[in-house]
C-alpha cells in the first residue's frame, strides 16, 4: 500500500493500522508531503514505511515517489509487488479495501478503481467530477463512474507505462486515459470506504478549484488536437 499524505496526523495512524489488515498486506508507505503537523511521525509509531517530501510537491509526485521506495524494497524479489494506493483519510475503513486487490492479484484487470458504496454528503457541485469523466470519455470512449477516486490498485508494469504522472489533482484522469490508450484493463470496483467530505467553506472551494485546473490541464495535453500540436512541436526541435 501506497499512502500519500499532507496534514493528516489526525487520521493517518488509523488508516496505516487498518491497512495493515488487508490480506496480503505485507508493506505499508507512507509519503509525507511536505506535511506542516506529525503525520510522518504518526505513521511510522503506527507501523509504516515513511518517505518525506521537504516541500508539498503534490499528488502525482507523492505516488512516485511510494512507487519507488516500493521497488528499491522490493529488490531481489521474484515478483514485484502489485501497488495498492489509498487516501490518507480513510481511517477505519481502510480494511476494507481487499476487493479493489482481487481483479489485479487473480490477473484479470491491470488497475482497478474504487467506487465508494458509502455515501457521503459531499459540498460540491460534481463540476470537476463531470469535467474528468467527460474527458475519458471522448479521449477513450469507456464511461467511468468514479473517475477522481484515489483508491486503484495496479500492476507494477501499468504503473510503469503510465510514467511520468500528471501533476496535482489531474493524476487520477490521465492515469486512466493513459492506461486504456496503451491497451491495459481497467475495472470499477464497489468498495465500503469512506473517506472526509469536503465541505463548502472558502478553503474548501479553493481546493475544487486547484481540482478543476490540474484536471484541465491533464485532458488539454490528451486531446487529440492539442496532443498533435504538441508531436509537430516535438519533431521541430528535433
Amino acid at each position: 500500500m501506497i499512502i500519500p499524505a499532507k496534514d493528516e496526523a489526525d487520521r493517518i495512524a488509523a488508516t496505516v493500522k487498518a491497512a495493515h489488515e488487508l490480506p496480503g498486506a505485507d508493506l505499508v508507505v507512507v509519503v509525507d508531503d511536505g506535511s506542516s503537523d506529525g503525520t510522518g511521525r504518526v505513521a511510522r509509531e503506527a507501523g509504516a514505511r515513511v518517505v518525506r517530501h521537504s516541500r508539498n510537491r503534490g499528488k502525482g509526485a507523492a505516488m512516485e515517489s511510494g512507487a519507488e521506495a516500493v521497488r528499491l524494497l522490493d529488490d531481489g524479489r521474484e515478483q514485484p509487488r502489485h501497488l495498492l494506493f489509498l487516501d490518507a483519510d480513510l481511517a477505519e475503513t481502510a480494511r476494507d479495501a481487499a476487493p479493489l486487490t482481487e481483479p489485479v492479484r487473480s490477473g484479470e484487470a491491470d488497475m482497478t478503481i474504487a467506487v465508494f458504496t458509502t455515501t457521503v454528503k459531499l459540498g460540491g457541485h460534481g463540476f470537476v467530477v463531470r469535467l474528468s469523466r467527460d474527458g475519458i470519455r471522448r479521449a477513450t470512449g469507456w464511461e467511468a463512474t468514479a473517475p477522481l477516486n484515489g483508491q486503484r490498485c495496479l500492476t507494477r508494469a501499468a504503473f510503469d507505462a503510465a510514467l511520468p504522472l500528471a501533476a496535482g489533482f489531474g493524476v487520477e484522469t490521465a492515469l486512466t486515459i493513459d492506461l486504456l490508450r496503451e491497451g491495459f484493463r481497467v475495472r470499477e470496483v464497489e468498495v465500503p470506504l469512506a473517506h472526509r467530505a469536503t465541505g463548502t467553506d472558502l478553503r474548501s472551494q479553493l481546493h475544487r478549484a486547484r481540482q478543476f485546473r490540474d484536471v484541465a490541464r491533464a485532458l488539454a495535453v490528451r486531446e487529440p488536437a492539442v496532443t498533435r500540436r504538441l508531436d509537430r512541436l516535438r519533431g521541430n526541435r528535433r
